[in-house]
């Protein structure tokens, strides 16, 4: 094992993030902030290690933060464009995993659908890192708590107020936020909650860690107080066709100033980008002091070396 990477266990892929204990998030803060700090310390950790990226959907900040990430280290990417043809369309997806394994020591797949990750972990024996799918997108969170953690110097307790569409982004910030403590609650449309398993877990996670999991359907409730302010936007890729129907249904929950100004005084807003200004979010919101999405964006980029490090090395 490289001598630069943890001493804790960590499981093989990252799935969900539901793999991962608060021990091993904790770990990853840490070391993701000595990355950041100290990033020559890092140039040669992963000297040699050869990373592929799979790629179903258009990327800017994952595909560029993992390629940039590893290269950091000394490693490589490949990319694989699959935005034409679906994984599995060509041959078997069983059959992609054992070749690839053979060749680079990890996969990186921006997806569709979770079972795609599920099938690539299961064939391959090399480690699988979920970029983003249909119902995770742990990369995401756990930056998105690194980043909280640099502004207020703590996560327990943290009011985090997820407002929007219960999808795969507000499923990971419930799992991570659960795993660092947090008290999470999420505001949506009613039968546009996270998916109940989901809750379910972070619920049990969150009793270990002393956070707490709420749901609301007022957007006013959720944010009353809170320290930060998450959306997303309201039709993801591959529900474009929903776009509007959506439009009519969400517009209660648009993050704007007279939302924000019921948070806390210090609070601060946060966006996974790509943002729909005027829809979810304005521009006077986007473009404020308060606003860190662009601190998120770039704490992409050291979360991931550490998660590449800690499954690599």
């Amino acid at each position: 094992m490289n001598a630069l990477a943890p001493a804790l266990t960590v499981t093989r892929d990252l799935l969900t993030g539901t793999e991962w204990s608060p021990a091993v998030v904790r770990e990853l803060n840490h070391l993701a902030a000595d990355i950041k700090a100290r990033p020559d310390r890092y140039r040669r950790a992963l000297g040699g290690r050869f990373l592929a990226l799979i790629f179903e959907k258009p990327s800017l900040r994952t595909r560029v933060t993992f390629e940039v990430g590893i290269q950091g280290m000394g490693g490589g990417a490949v990319f694989l464009d699959h935005t034409g043809t679906r994984l599995g369309a060509r041959e078997s997806i069983g059959d992609v995993a054992r070749n690839l394994e053979r060749w680079v020591h990890g996969i990186v797949v921006r997806t569709y659908e979770q079972r795609v990750l599920d099938e690539l972990a299961a064939r391959a024996a090399i480690p699988v890192i979920n970029a983003l799918s249909d119902r995770f997108h742990p990369c995401q969170a756990l930056a998105d708590f690194f980043t909280l953690e640099e502004r207020f110097g703590g996560l327990r307790g943290l009011k985090l107020a997820y407002v929007g569409d219960g999808n795969n982004v507000c499923h990971s910030l419930l799992v991570a936020g659960a795993r660092v403590g947090a008290h999470v609650r999420v505001a949506t449309p009613p039968s546009y909650e996270p998916d109940a398993e989901t809750v379910a877990e972070a619920r049990r996670a969150a009793r270990e860690t002393h956070g707490k999991i709420e749901l609301f359907h007022a957007a006013e409730e959720a944010v009353a107080g809170a320290q930060a302010v998450y959306t997303d936007v309201w039709a993801s890729m591959g529900q474009e066709h929903e776009a509007a129907e959506r439009a009519a249904i969400f517009a209660p929950y648009q993050v704007n100033q007279a939302l924000m100004d019921l948070a806390g005084p210090d609070s601060v807003f946060l966006h996974c980008l790509p943002a729909h200004r005027g829809e979810e979010v304005t521009d006077a919101v986007m473009d404020s002091p308060r606003s860190i999405v662009f601190d998120q964006a770039e704490n992409r980029l050291h979360v991931q070396k550490a998660i590449l490090l800690m499954l690599l090395s």
